[in-house]
């Protein structure tokens, strides 16, 4: 390494860190070797790194061509929930899978995606099991701590990687979302996170579709073109994938900066629903960006489509979720090769599991259907529009400790994820792309996303107004109090 310190690459994005080893300014190795001495210096504080796999991660490094690959020699985290790579441990948050020692046998493809545009690997990040609560504190591994205030969540269920990359680090931790879970761990760490269309990456070879259709995976980031230049690395159907997005016009990268025009766009602060308040503070927040993309030029109403205030959407959603829960179990007898006893899992997940037994094939294909009409109701508003802004999620961070279920109270992460996911959720089911920009602190610090979403397919249009609302607003020198740098 030349003049450049292990300090200076925990505040630089992915795409700076590339073009230090493209140029020859700091090897695939040195780049490697910072970002292990970063984790072993603050994730005892953090718990977002529960596998380590340090000396394999120099290994590859060694072995990194600096000129090929849109990140080379990038280090990076993978989510313990996906993005399996063979003879390595994949627990799923569960402790069914940790005490059994479990191992994937193949790697997925987004994995060997991320591997061929030159990233490295240092370790698996914590994740809330089987991604079903939106806070990551499993009691299989125990809570991630949120370095912009350690007694707060970091979300779910990408909360592992969303820690790692708002401390420093890495630059990158690969994330899945099925109902938030990289918008809301994004939102709660300071960070981008953009969920693509549904079909943009693909989820094989293990899956073609997880959900139902609601799972999309990429990443959380610090920067916008980080998020473009990913996408780029990582689009494309798999072979046999169910779901084919259509391939964008030309590069996302170049999105970045582009003259998005005067777009029409319709903002949201509080719950359609009316459930319950928005956090006065996150609600200003979307107020304040509202006022901004119109001082930007944009044509911008207070305005929603009104699908998202239905009751039957939550309904049809709980029957198919439940179902849903059951394959899981019955996914994670296959691999290890027995069946999940009731102490294997949480209460929560074993509740959810054995309501899902209960539903019918025609009950879950009804659900489905009924999803599917949503969807419908949904995406029509942008034939009007080409952007709804809401919050990300309509309070600060929570506190860690509210989400465990009990066998007296199954249902309390149920419950308490709710309200958190009451903004995104819809988009899951949608299958729109959607992103979250880490615009506003509150009061006390904390960080308070916003989403943009799109319709469908134009996550260009989504790039090209969040990377005119990052100059217009940065956020990227910004640091939390747990700062690996």
């Amino acid at each position: 390494m030349t003049s450049v310190t292990p300090s200076d690459l925990a505040a630089l994005d992915a795409t700076a860190q590339a073009d230090l080893v493209r140029s020859g300014e700091v090897s695939p190795l040195e780049m490697v070797e910072a970002a292990i001495g970063r984790a072993e210096r603050v994730n005892s504080e953090l718990n977002a790194i529960i596998h380590e796999r340090f000396d394999r991660a120099r290994s590859e490094a060694v072995a990194v061509d600096p000129q090929i690959g849109a990140f080379p020699g990038v280090p990076m985290v993978l989510k313990d929930l996906d993005g399996a790579s063979a003879g390595e441990p994949l627990h799923l948050g569960t402790r069914f899978l940790r005490d059994r020692g479990y191992v994937a046998t193949a790697n997925s493809e987004l994995n060997v995606r991320f591997s061929k545009a030159g990233m490295v690997v240092i370790g698996r990040t914590n994740t809330p099991e089987l991604g079903l609560v939106t806070s990551t504190e499993p009691a299989a591994y125990g809570p991630t701590r949120n370095p912009w205030d350690t007694t707060r969540s970091t979300g779910g269920s990408s909360g592992g990687s969303a820690a790692a990359v708002a401390a420093g680090i890495v630059a990158v931790g690969h994330a899945g979302d099925g109902g938030g879970s990289i918008r809301i761990p994004a939102s709660e760490c300071g960070l981008v996170g953009l969920k693509p269309s549904r079909g943009r990456v693909t989820l094989g070879p293990e899956m073609g579709e997880a959900w139902g259709g609601l799972v999309a995976r990429l990443a959380v980031t610090r920067s916008v073109r980080d998020a473009a230049g990913l996408l780029d690395a990582v689009h494309g159907p798999g072979v046999g994938d169910p779901y084919w997005a259509c391939p964008p016009v030309r590069a996302y990268r170049s999105e970045v900066g582009a003259d998005p025009g005067s777009l029409r766009i319709g903002w949201v602060a509080q719950p359609p629903d009316g459930s319950f308040v928005t956090d006065p503070q996150v609600a200003q927040a979307t107020r304040s960006t509202a006022d901004l993309l119109l001082e930007l030029g944009h044509q911008v109403t207070e305005d929603h489509p009104v699908g998202l205030a239905s009751a039957d959407t939550t309904g049809h959603f709980l029957v198919a979720f439940g179902a849903w829960v059951a394959r899981e179990l019955d996914r994670m007898a296959e691999l290890a090769g027995e069946p999940v006893p009731e102490d294997g899992v949480e209460p929560g997940t074993w509740f959810l599991a054995e309501g899902g037994r209960g539903v019918s094939a025609a009950q879950y294909l009804a659900a489905v259907e009924g999803l599917h009409r949503a969807s419908r109701s949904l995406v029509g508003w942008w034939n009007d529009h080409d952007l709804l802004l809401t919050p990300t999620i309509a309070e600060l961070p929570p506190t860690l400790g509210q989400f465990a279920s009990t066998a007296e109270e199954p249902l309390t992460g149920l419950f308490r994820s709710s309200p958190l996911a009451t903004f995104t959720a819809p988009f899951n089911i949608t299958g729109q792309p959607a992103i979250s920009l880490p615009l506003h602190l509150s009061s006390e610090g904390l960080p308070i996303g916003v989403q943009l979403v799109a319709a469908p397919g134009r996550e260009d249009v989504l790039i090209r107004v969040a990377s005119q609302l990052e100059s217009a607003q940065p956020w990227f020198g910004r640091r939390p109090g747990v700062w690996a740098g």
